[in-house]
């Protein structure tokens, strides 16, 4: 079911900082800048580092008072790719995991949601067009 790690995501409260920082320590720009979310594609397998700004922590574009200050979990949000992320969100709650994030179509084939483990933990679930590029040109070149 969990195929493999897609998109490493951090929250930040100061979106400019962050792209600033991580555009040098990385010597390139975000290639996806919105006011909600920014991401690098980075290392051999081009894999996806992200940003979700901290007022929408929470689920549901949750708003916090304190963009600062993060209601709920927080922290890194590790996404696996899934091939049915509806269907994966349903098994993992019959398995006693709470809904956190429904799973929710961000476009461009990318869709995602989380739960939260009968322990507390995230675990980000996404279906991701670019790791299944990845993964099919990896099959081409074996």
């Amino acid at each position: 079911m969990l195929r493999g790690l897609s998109t490493l995501v951090f929250y930040s409260p100061d979106f400019e900082a962050t792209k600033s920082w991580y555009t040098e320590l990385l010597g390139i720009p975000p290639y996806m800048d919105t006011p909600a979310y920014m991401e690098w594609r980075i290392g051999d397998y081009q894999h996806e580092f992200g940003f979700i700004h901290s007022s929408y922590a929470g689920g549901e574009l949750a708003r916090t008072p304190d963009p600062g200050k993060v209601a709920g979990p927080a922290g890194a949000m590790v996404h696996w790719h899934v091939d049915d992320v509806p269907a994966t969100v349903e098994r993992l709650v019959a398995m006693g995991a709470k809904e956190h994030d429904s799973p929710r179509d961000r476009g461009l084939g990318f869709i995602t949601a989380s739960v939260i483990d009968p322990w507390g933990n995230v675990l980000g679930l996404m279906y991701n067009p670019h790791y299944l590029r990845i993964l099919g040109s990896l099959k081409e070149d074996s």
